[in-house]
């Protein structure tokens, strides 16, 4: 982009230039011996479940084009592990990394695995729960008790368990980076489907109030489910009033903008609202669904009402007045959401967007994707804020996307990521928060942070330490801003310990400015003349904002008339006011057993800017992981850990006749899933 639609004089100077031929040469000359996966990811990877298996398809890119990590690093088969080849945490061995001396899983004898491992007609499943022990002594000493939460009005449904089996599939891979002993999530335990999803309507007919999905695939050991709790019936329930329901008879418990006095003198626990950003036209499938049961059992109506969970729904036809017909608003619920959800539904448009921000919204620096301000993908946030502003008895609020998984539990997943956030001193923080921590690689987080912080040191850039001051015309009073109470190097990492972080990121935020990412240059409402304003960006939308954040993010829209691409503008806002912002290392897998440092070069030390992985360059190394918007991998391990049979590996014929049985993962989060159902064997 050249210039501005307008006419306006042109501002080069603040767009990067593409390198010349000779650069992008030398470019070439530069990279490492494992070349990046852009180049094939797109012809290797097979986004809709094709015909071809993935050898099939490699077979088809030119020699040329293929990446060599695939000639020179392992396929990792450990994730695909199943029930029947459990050990205890303390007898598992990794299929990756390799350590120096380890012996890698195929050189050991068949024996040694029969000696510590056991199937799951030994190992029986386990009622699973991250809560704290509401009703102990020692709990109700410091909180209020909480009053439990049903299904029904009538109190006599209660909330299902989930269910895990204890113990690692021998020699399942070990994720490559983030960690679960970190986070404190639990390590030495696995979750297959049924006693995942079971609960929740996954094994079971319709006419038992199941969702007639997964009755022919493999199941033994699954019969302990049920005889632990019985299957729910779920063609009654009413999400949405059993949240209410429960929020209400625990509102003793929270202290927020509606509920303030605290006569007792126990603690007070904030809220937090988990806004699924769903759109007309969502293909609500079963396993769409019994996903959402998930995540409001476990995280609203477990907690006791420390979680609500809301799809915020976005009409995509602008023509529709959905806010001055209730007809209309409840027709289009009845045409694009389950029944059991109208009640957890909030209903957004553009006009809507446009009404409540007006603007103007000038001086946009490159609008790459071409499309509207207000429009959901260069704006999502909007809407976020417009939630916000209409429920401040949220403390805090979740971005979740539609097409997430977790193999694990989530109120485990998302406590354990707030706790761990609030414990992290700001010291280096953003620094930290802006590279891979890989354990095998960089030992422990102690040992990471002592890492960064040395090469932030020998840099010579300033750390960032409080808010980032850049000349600007025009700014929010400056109370808005957390100043640090001493100098960088005075402060022995104590500055932000206990510190609610005001955002959680699930990828690294990093500085758009270097890099050739597409959008780093999407900022509106700054003055032209000046320099472009320092951002920063965590790629995939999925993240944790305060309330305060949130506040201060509609004063920059609604007064200033700032703002920026979707995944830049709460890091950028948070870096301009002081705000803590932490990215929380969850663990993530690879399906390629590549070496330590290759991954810690390639991710975290590029040898140009222009090789960052964030970057059109990079990122195609995201195609083998679990979680990133490009990855192919997520998709096809998750589609195996429901059972079906993809590339001719898997399915309910392996399962049944093969050594492993149903594949057993650790909690995993899972991006992209855009589609779940492969036709069953």
């Amino acid at each position: 982009m050249r210039g501005l639609r307008d006419g306006r004089e042109t501002i080069e100077k603040y767009l990067w230039r593409t390198p010349n031929t000779h650069q992008k040469r030398r470019a070439r000359r530069r990279s490492s011996a494992y070349l990046t996966l852009l180049d094939a990811s797109d012809d290797f990877y097979d986004w809709k479940g094709g015909s071809l298996t993935w050898r099939e398809q490699l077979r088809q890119i030119p020699l040329f084009r293929r990446p060599r990590l695939f000639f020179t690093a392992l396929v990792a088969t450990g994730v695909f592990k199943g029930v029947k080849s459990l050990v205890p945490l303390s007898h598992w061995q990794p299929e990756n990394p390799w350590p120096p001396g380890t012996i890698r899983p195929r050189d050991i004898p068949k024996a040694d695995l029969r000696e510590k491992s056991s199937d799951s007609t030994t190992v029986p499943l386990e009622r699973y729960s991250p809560y704290p022990a509401y009703t102990s002594a020692a709990y109700t000493k410091e909180y209020e008790k909480p009053a439990e939460c049903y299904l029904d009005a009538r109190g006599t449904i209660p909330v299902p368990d989930v269910f895990a089996y204890r113990g690692i599939p021998q020699n399942m891979s070990a994720p490559i980076y983030g960690s679960y002993e970190e986070l404190g999530i639990r390590n030495n335990v696995c979750f297959e489907r049924f006693g995942r999803f079971g609960p929740y309507g996954y094994g079971y007919n319709a006419s038992q109030g199941g969702l007639s999905i997964g009755e022919h695939a493999e199941r033994g050991g699954s019969e302990r489910l049920w005889e632990a709790q019985h299957p729910v019936d779920f063609r009654d329930v009413d999400w949405g009033m059993a949240q209410r329901r429960c929020a209400q008879n625990n509102l003793h418990r929270f202290i927020g903008a509606r509920n303030t006095t605290n006569s007792s003198g126990k603690k007070k626990l904030s809220r937090t609202a988990v806004l699924l950003r769903a759109w007309t036209g969502y293909d609500w499938t079963p396993k769409a669904i019994m996903n959402m049961r998930a995540l409001v059992s476990e995280l609203a109506l477990k907690s006791r009402g420390e979680y609500e969970v809301f799809i915020l729904l976005h009409v995509k036809d602008d023509s529709i007045p959905i806010w001055t017909s209730d007809a209309m608003y409840h027709q289009i619920l009845e045409d694009h959401i389950p029944r059991e959800f109208w009640n957890l539904t909030v209903l957004w448009n553009v006009p809507l967007m446009s009404l409540y921000y007006p603007g103007p919204f000038e001086n946009n620096i490159a609008n790459i994707a071409g499309t509207p301000i207000h429009g959901v993908y260069r704006s999502a946030h909007f809407a976020m804020q417009w939630f916000s502003q209409n429920h401040p008895e949220f403390d805090f609020v979740w971005n979740w996307e539609m097409d997430m998984r977790y193999s694990g539990h989530y109120y485990e997943l998302l406590t354990s990521i707030s706790n761990w956030t609030k414990q992290q001193p700001r010291k280096g923080l953003w620094e930290r928060s802006s590279k891979f921590w890989f354990p095998s690689f960089h030992g422990s987080h102690t040992n990471f942070t002592n890492i960064v912080t040395n090469e932030l040191i020998a840099s010579g850039k300033p750390p960032i330490w409080g808010p980032v001051r850049f000349p600007v015309e025009g700014s929010l009073p400056e109370s808005t801003d957390i100043h640090p109470p001493s100098s960088f190097f005075d402060d022995n990492y104590t500055w932000g310990v206990g510190e609610d972080a005001d955002l959680i990121t699930l990828n690294p935020m990093f500085d758009p400015a270097p890099t050739d990412w597409v959008f780093r240059n999407d900022i509106t409402g700054w003055r032209l003349d000046l320099p472009v304003p320092p951002r920063r960006i965590a790629i995939i939308t999925a993240s944790r904002l305060s309330r305060r954040l949130l506040n201060t993010m509609h004063d920059e829209v609604y007064l200033l008339h700032h703002s920026a691409f979707a995944e830049m503008f709460p890091p950028t806002i948070a870096l301009h006011h002081g705000y803590k912002a932490a990215y929380a290392p969850h663990p993530v897998y690879y399906d390629r057993n590549a070496p330590l440092d290759w991954f810690d070069k390639t991710f975290n030390h590029p040898p140009h800017p222009w090789d960052s992985v964030f970057g059109s360059r990079g990122e195609g190394n995201f195609g083998g992981s679990s979680f990133y918007y490009n990855s192919v991998f997520s998709g096809r391990l998750w589609r195996r850990w429901l059972g079906q049979r993809e590339d001719e590996e898997g399915g309910a014929t392996e399962e049944i006749e093969g050594s492993e049985g149903r594949m057993c993962l650790r909690g995993t989060l899972f991006h992209p899933i855009k589609y779940e159902d492969l036709p069953e064997e």
